[in-house]
């Protein structure tokens, strides 16, 4: 539980009153400011005791060779590390020669506070000297959304009973290779101990090679080379003084370090302020003494128009960000404030990324070595397609850039088309386990289920026909090659040999997820080359001269979409999650101790792969994904097969299973998901929120408010509602855009309320009954009730005899299905 005496609840605010260093390496995530570009955690600005030390800038990394105990052809051979850049927080305070240090100052008060309109990190405390002296502090620090590449941060001192000296020292320190300034090992990125393949590797050697730094009055520079990437970067920093004392400034500079030391002789109650500024610019290969010019560009039009300017236009942005992003829940404040905190970090994570991906951990630790993973398409991409669409047009944008790589490890794997890397920063795979990385294939489908979803909610076919239609094609040539027709009893089409998003389950045939996500894909495939040659004729053109298409692939597409194989029992009436999941024995997940959680960090995974055991949701995401391909029974059978069985070991399951649990009925199982993934890093339930925030997670809490309890869906570019409010909910409200127009959707016990607040009418359906919501008015639609009710959970209960589909008899434990308060018939044949 959240110690709300230490973290009080504010609806804009994310709040700490109580300095303590437990759980540092927490507050240091959720602290954190970034842009999606550039991301500092909330270390202290004293810059000394941390969990981790981090500046983070997205696709900035070092690359090495992975070293495979036995190798085989195909391994994934090229690691690659995002690099902890240079440390500009860093502002010491030297009140009469002592220092200020948190863990053993007399602090009288403390408050921190990220705030949520202005995206400003501050902090205020009252310093008791062991001299007598009482020290008021003020610090803020702030990542620009306007200006990717700048930080502004700012120190005010204020010695409050006595006259004083005071020295503040202001350093940019390249703490990467993991020491400080005085040569002492330091906590560091990749400095953590015990196992947990999750977090990021250590590198052995220096990474970042110095090449240009100097000094000049208030002005520093330090450039660096990436030792194997070559990358290149630079930072510059600048400082204004403000006070009625008297300065004196002494810098000096040195290959990773430049500090401007500031010494004021300070009158009892008069305050001096420093206000440092940071552009940090990266390159794949522009030589750093041209990223030190860019970088004083910068500052000196920040210089210019002043650095409250630039507050303002940061909350300028933030304003506009959340009038079209809020969710409102009312009367749940605690609710609420971790609500904002997930959608800002959203921003955090996305905003200013650009035409680079969204890493899994955004720019607030090193966790997952900075990496891609699908956890953009499927997760994040939903809030930035309905929210901003731009920004989700530039996230697609890093896939179309990393085509060519793709299609070069499509060749490497024998297959045609193109295959994304399952996590990457520079398109190339960098995977060293391929059961369950490489072999998830399903990440081709998950890019054009993104690409898809965009086009279908913003109606922008002509990104489709720029160049997104490549992606499509090369994605589908995949599947009819990597799969294969059977003809026995009829043709059928199988894929074998993949893992779907469960990891606890690894290469295995016919995975009812990969199978109907690659099913979308061929036909979506089919579908989009019609569009463009129809809409888009000379792009057409160009598109088959880029792909050599051929026009015949189309029909090859949809025969092997119509022969696909969905697994499905008609014995269990569920779809197994793969063609012999069933034949394994359940794992007894009820007693499994706690500390035996997660099983990766526990267990072989051979161990686990001989088990009925799920890491996330597999078939139920899918179940999600395309809603429309399966019915009511089988949701809800799937969902109650496949609940009990389900670890939540992955931050990626919980909001799934929120999701799918509201729309079949199960109202405080559904609140349950969402509430533990509501504070998965607020409360650091998964014990690794010091390595990040799990960005995928935050993504996941807006599908589950707008998709789980609002009821929205948009199968086939329909978009439809059919809500689910929570009982302790008087209201909940939501933003979204809808092909151009601006919607404000309200859900209260009795009605659904849809205004158009830009844009043209939108038709649209509310629980089968279709509706035209209109500009400048408000569509209401009573509503009964709240949807299906079930109580209680799913369970797991022996079953001593059971018939497989082909008659025989199995022993296994299998979760039971519990007694539906509405009868509902079998689908006798399976179809979905």
């Amino acid at each position: 539980m959240i110690d709300r005496d230490r973290f009080p609840v504010d609806e804009w605010k994310l709040v700490e009153r109580i300095y303590s260093d437990e759980r540092m390496g927490l507050t240091e995530t959720i602290f954190t400011v970034a842009n999606g570009y550039l991301g500092m955690r909330g270390n202290s600005s004293e810059g000394r005791d941390a969990h981790e030390h981090g500046t983070f800038i997205n696709g900035f990394h070092e690359v090495w060779p992975i070293r495979h105990a036995e190798q085989a052809y195909g391994f994934a051979e090229v690691g690659q590390t995002i690099v902890n850049v240079p440390d500009t927080k860093i502002i010491r305070l030297y009140v009469d020669d002592e220092p200020l240090v948190l863990d053993v100052a007399e602090l009288l008060t403390f408050e921190r506070e990220l705030d949520f309109r202005d995206g400003v990190l501050r902090r205020e405390l009252l310093w008791l000297t062991p001299s007598g002296k009482r020290v008021r502090v003020k610090s803020d620090r702030m990542v620009s959304f306007v200006e990717r590449h700048l930080a502004v941060m700012s120190f005010e001192v204020t010695v409050e009973n006595a006259d004083a000296t005071v020295v503040l020292s202001s350093q940019s320190l390249n703490r990467q290779d993991g020491e400080d300034e005085f040569g002492r090992t330091v906590p560091g990125a990749q400095s953590s101990t015990g196992f947990d393949p999750r977090r990021a590797e250590r590198l052995a050697e220096r990474v970042l090679q110095p090449v240009e730094y100097w000094q000049q009055d208030d002005r520093s520079a330090l450039s660096f080379r990436v030792t194997h990437s070559h990358m290149t970067m630079s930072v510059v920093t600048d400082h204004i003084v403000e006070t009625e004392n008297e300065v004196h400034m002494r810098p000096s500079i040195a290959p990773d370090i430049a500090k401007n030391v500031y010494q004021v002789r300070a009158k009892a109650g008069v305050p001096v302020k420093l206000t440092k500024i940071a552009a940090y610019h990266t390159s794949r290969s522009v030589p750093p003494r041209e990223l030190i010019d860019r970088g004083q560009r910068l500052l000196d039009r920040v210089l210019d128009s002043g650095v409250e300017e630039q507050r303002q236009l940061q909350r300028e942005w933030l304003d506009a960000f959340w009038e079209r992003s809020d969710v409102e829940i009312a009367g749940q404040a605690e609710i609420q404030q971790a609500v904002r905190w997930n959608l800002f970090m959203l921003a955090q994570a996305a905003a200013r990324a650009d035409s680079s991906g969204v890493p899994a951990k955004g720019l607030t630790g090193s966790g997952y070595s900075g990496h891609y993973f699908w956890d953009t398409e499927i997760y994040v991409m939903p809030f930035l397609t309905y929210t901003s669409p731009l920004f989700a047009r530039n996230a697609l944008k890093m896939r179309e850039r990393m085509l060519p790589a793709a299609r070069k490890r499509a060749r490497q794997l024998n297959e045609g088309g193109a295959l994304f890397p399952w996590r990457t920063i520079s398109g190339e795979e960098a995977s060293a386990y391929y059961a369950a990385g490489t072999a998830q294939y399903h990440i081709n489908a998950d890019v054009t289920y993104a690409i898809a979803k965009y086009v279908r909610a913003t109606g922008d076919a002509d990104f489709l026909a720029r160049g997104a239609i490549d992606m499509v094609v090369e994605t589908a040539r995949l599947w009819t090659t990597l799969g294969f027709w059977r003809h026995t009893e009829g043709s059928s089409f199988h894929i074998h040999g993949v893992t779907g998003p469960d990891e606890y389950t690894t290469v295995v045939n016919d995975n009812l997820f990969t199978n109907v996500m690659a099913r979308f894909n061929l036909r979506y495939a089919a579908e989009s080359v019609r569009v463009v040659a129809d809409q888009f004729p000379e792009a057409y053109t160009r598109m088959v001269e880029r792909v050599g298409f051929d026009e015949s692939e189309i029909g090859e597409w949809e025969r092997a979409a119509e022969a696909m194989v969905i697994p499905y029992s008609k014995a269990f009436t569920i779809h197994p999650q793969d063609a012999h999941f069933l034949d394994r024995e359940v794992w007894d997940l009820e007693n499994t101790p706690p500390d035996k959680l997660p099983l990766l960090l526990h267990y072989h995974p051979l161990v686990i792969y001989r088990f009925q055991v799920l890491k996330q949701a597999d078939v139920v995401l899918a179940l999600f994904l395309l809603a429309d391909e399966f019915s009511d029974e089988m949701k809800r059978n799937d969902f109650d097969y496949y609940d009990p069985l389900t670890t939540g070991d992955s931050t990626l399951s919980a909001v799934v299973q929120s999701i799918i649990a509201a729309e079949i009925g199960y109202r405080d199982l559904a609140m349950e998901y969402f509430d533990h993934a509501l504070f998965v890093d607020l409360d650091d339930l998964h014990n690794n929120a010091s390595d990040g925030v799990h960005v995928a997670s935050t993504g996941g809490v807006w599908s589950s408010l707008v998709y789980g309890f609002g009821g929205m869906r948009d199968s086939g570019g329909h978009l439809t509602f059919d809500p689910r409010l929570p009982a302790e909910w008087p209201s909940l409200r939501y933003r979204m855009r809808w092909q151009g127009s601006r919607l404000l959707v309200t859900l209260t016990k009795k009605e659904l309320l849809i205004a158009v607040q830009s844009g043209s009418d939108v038709p649209l359906t509310v629980r089968g009954d279709k509706y035209t919501a209109r500009e400048g008015s408000v569509l209401r639609v009573p509503l009964r009730d709240q949807g299906p009710v079930l109580t209680g959970r799913p369970t797991v209960q022996q079953w001593s005899k059971t018939r497989r589909d082909d008659g025989s008899l199995l022993t296994a434990s299998i979760p039971t299905l519990p007694d539906w308060d509405t009868g509902i018939g079998t689908d006798a044949d399976g179809a979905s």
